[in-house]
């Protein structure tokens, strides 16, 4: 995970996790691929083994995670993404993933805008953003006036900035890139929130959804 000169405090499995959620949404042809808050960079060892991946390079604030992550990826740029220049070639990237990144920097919408520049044309990025809508955040602030920050989840503690399934679209947009295709966690098979959003009918399906995966390709 990346983002602005802030203290991390996560546990191993935060940066070991394979983000394997983000497949639906891969594009067919994966040969150079970014991705911002890379941790030990799995997620890219596993777009190199199982999708052709050619080359990957990831930015990490963490220094313990870019040292585990610079033996497994092309280049490895440690620090605040933030406040670094990227030594990759403008229209040269076929994938950039902001993988629960976005929402912890201080401009999201600068960040969006020079990782548009990267891609080739046709390239997409994929981001995952949670949902501050969530039931899980509305209710404690509603029925008891909290708004409790936490060490992880929708209200992490390091989040700077918040998002609704629309604001999280514009966001993606706001540089013209075209977003596609928008999916949702917390309404999985087998889930307590899947069986209460049958029950409503789908009424209030926005408050169950606990995150956005968001996939926006450069159309320009």
């Amino acid at each position: 995970m990346s983002y602005s000169n802030q203290k991390i405090e996560k546990t191993g499995f935060y940066y070991k996790n394979v983000r394997s959620e983000i497949v639906s949404l891969l594009p067919e042809n994966i040969k150079r691929t970014l991705e911002i808050g890379c941790g030990e960079g799995n997620t890219l060892v596993f777009l190199k083994q199982s999708r052709g991946c050619l080359w990957a390079a990831g930015v990490e604030v963490s220094p313990q995670a870019a040292d585990i992550a610079r033996g497994k990826v092309d280049l490895m740029l440690e620090g605040n993404f933030e406040a670094m220049e990227l030594p990759i070639n403008k229209g040269s990237l076929d994938l950039v993933l902001c993988l629960d990144v976005l929402e912890h920097l201080i401009d999201p919408w600068t960040a969006v805008r020079r990782l548009h520049q990267l891609l080739v044309r046709g390239g997409v990025m994929i981001a995952s953003i949670p949902n501050v809508r969530s039931f899980r955040v509305l209710a404690p602030l509603l029925f008891r006036g909290e708004w409790q920050y936490a060490q992880g989840g929708i209200l992490d503690k390091t989040h700077l900035r918040f998002f609704t399934r629309q604001s999280a679209i514009e966001l993606l947009e706001s540089s013209g890139l075209n977003v596609d295709l928008v999916d949702a966690t917390g309404l999985e098979k087998g889930r307590k929130t899947t069986i209460a959003n049958a029950l409503t009918f789908s009424i209030f399906k926005p408050f169950f959804e606990h995150q956005y995966l968001i996939r926006a390709r450069r159309v320009d």
